[in-house]
């Protein structure tokens, strides 16, 4: 939990700090020029700043421990957050898809200073190192809610990238920035129909893959001397840890101290190779006389 909490606040902050800066720079630039991609690209940065605030609330809300009214703990807060981002970046995207429509009907034409082009390829560098700050935090505690969010900063970088290229086009074509205003609206639509896609996928319950079950039973089995025939596995997720029960077969003649040692046996061993906590229900199968 404390190293949770570390990962989660410096990705937060860096995120933060950065975004306000670049915002602040992007706008400017946008304003002073009259550019709308660039406008729109800043409050792009404005909803990072947003969502790595509910990365923190997040991350702060999913470290609380279990209490009577959450049993298996907080640890879904993280996707509640990360559906959270989801529907900022989507509400986002329809704002400018809207906005490049009406610039387009105006046929404005937009020229760019040389401090655009300052203020788009810092953007670029900034939400580069963001992005992979968070994806290697997101990964290294298993986090969903970081890696959403390095997704994020990786939208920003890319729309950033895109504005470039239009800066160097935009002297040639009046329609060069509505256009990029909408490609900018897209990729950030896309980015939040990723993040909401998975999200919403965990939070229904997902089947686990045919590989991960087969290595469960494997490693079951490895508790006993005797076949289990292990079946009804049922995972669930609850953030940061996941709870699995099963079944498995065992001899009617055996006694119950012997069937509880071979249960707790295979909690056990699940607990040590998977960390998933483990309820496991006997079954008794007929006794064979050879």
């Amino acid at each position: 939990m404390d190293e949770r909490k570390k990962y989660n606040q410096r990705a937060g902050w860096f995120s933060i700090i950065g975004n306000i800066a670049l915002s602040g720079l992007k706008y400017w630039a946008g304003i002073s020029t009259g550019s709308l991609a660039l406008v729109a690209d800043a409050w792009h940065s404005i909803s990072d700043v947003v969502t790595s605030a509910i990365v923190l609330i997040g991350g702060k809300i999913s470290r609380k421990p279990a209490d009577d009214d959450h049993p298996f703990g907080h640890g879904r807060a993280e996707h509640i957050a990360s559906i959270i981002i989801g529907v900022v970046l989507a509400l986002v995207a329809f704002d400018f898809i809207i906005n490049a429509v009406e610039k387009f009907g105006k046929r404005e034409h937009t020229y760019y200073s040389t401090f655009a082009w300052i203020a788009v390829i810092v953007s670029i560098v900034v939400n580069e190192l963001m992005t992979q700050y968070s994806f290697w935090a997101g990964k290294k505690i298993k986090s969903n809610m970081l890696i959403a969010d390095g997704w994020h900063h990786r939208t920003d970088a890319l729309s950033s990238i895109i504005v470039l290229i239009g800066i160097a086009l935009g002297s040639s074509f009046w329609w060069t920035d509505a256009v990029l205003s909408a490609i900018v609206a897209l990729l950030i639509g896309y980015a939040s129909y990723e993040i909401l896609a998975k999200e919403i996928t965990s939070l229904l319950g997902e089947s686990p893959s045919e590989e991960l079950l087969v290595s469960i039973s494997e490693t079951a089995q490895k508790s006993s001397g005797v076949p289990l025939h292990i079946h009804h596995i049922h995972l669930h997720n609850y953030g940061h840890h996941t709870e699995m029960s099963c079944h498995i077969k065992l001899p009617s003649r055996m006694s119950l101290e012997e069937a509880h040692e071979i249960c707790t046996g295979v909690e056990k061993i699940i607990k040590k190779e998977f960390g998933y906590i483990t309820t496991v229900h006997p079954e008794p199968i007929a006794w064979k006389n050879k």
